[in-house]
């Protein structure tokens, strides 16, 4: 309990009001719990501290988000995109361990740049679209995209619902499909920062205590999300995208 009982009280409550705003998000759209939570702990602590503080709330929500539409559908959803699933934890165990060697910053701007294009694209009304015949090739190349952004950044949500949003998928299947990748590529992202050392007997009690608000958040965002038709979801998703992409943009030129 050392090094959370070493945060000041101001802190810790930012730390939890920015879990709780992550989760709601999270319960609403399906994703940027890891963006919310990494760039809003960034700002009041150490970089490598906030990683650290994502893992356990992120692998809980995700399993929560993979079961919520029950066991047999996520096992579906593993089953259709195991190519995804297969490079995205490969990547992310292996570039978890460049953390301590790779500026974050550069990776923030590489993410952001194109996700903040791409949504604004969509939102102009262009519809990013990967044929039928393009999808086994789509899933290895966005996967290991997507993976490289979640051992070093901790998030692989935006490139992962842009290829979603490009295969159009529906929106209670986009929910659980990103249910089952978060979940899975949360797993490999907990056992590269163990072997990586970010995640440690110091750093585990912080991230384990932002587990209760970023549920409860994400309880709530729950009940939010059931009460959008496809039509409001995909426009809430996308501007989610538009305000996680600035965030990267932002953090990779001012750190």
């Amino acid at each position: 309990m050392g090094l959370l009982s070493d945060l000041s009280s101001l802190t810790l409550i930012l730390a939890f009001a920015i879990a709780l705003l992550a989760g709601l998000v999270k319960g609403v759209v399906g994703f940027a719990l890891p963006l919310i939570l990494v760039s809003g702990l960034g700002s009041i602590m150490d970089p490598k501290l906030a990683l650290a503080g994502i893992i356990a709330p992120v692998l809980l929500s995700n399993l929560l988000q993979t079961l919520r539409k029950g066991a047999a559908v996520a096992v579906l959803a593993a089953r259709d995109f195991w190519r995804y699933l297969l490079i995205v934890c490969i990547a992310i165990l292996i570039a978890a361990q460049g953390v301590a060697l790779v500026s974050s910053q550069v990776f923030y701007l590489i993410l952001g740049v194109p996700v903040v294009g791409l949504t604004l694209l969509q939102l102009a009304g262009w519809r990013l679209n990967v044929a039928p015949h393009n999808r086994k090739r789509a899933e290895w190349v966005v996967g290991l995209v997507s993976g490289i952004f979640g051992g070093l950044a901790g998030t692989w949500g935006p490139t992962t619902v842009l290829y979603l949003m490009a295969i159009d998928t529906p929106r209670d299947r986009q929910m659980v499909v990103q249910g089952v990748i978060y979940g899975v590529g949360s797993l490999a992202l907990f056992l590269g920062h163990l072997q990586s050392g970010i995640l440690n007997s110091a750093t585990a009690p912080f991230s384990v205590a932002l587990i209760v608000p970023s549920l409860l958040g994400m309880a709530i965002g729950f009940r939010l999300q059931d009460r959008l038709d496809h039509t409001r979801f995909r426009k809430v998703t996308l501007a989610v995208l538009l305000l996680a992409g600035v965030n990267l943009i932002r953090k990779g030129l001012m750190g």
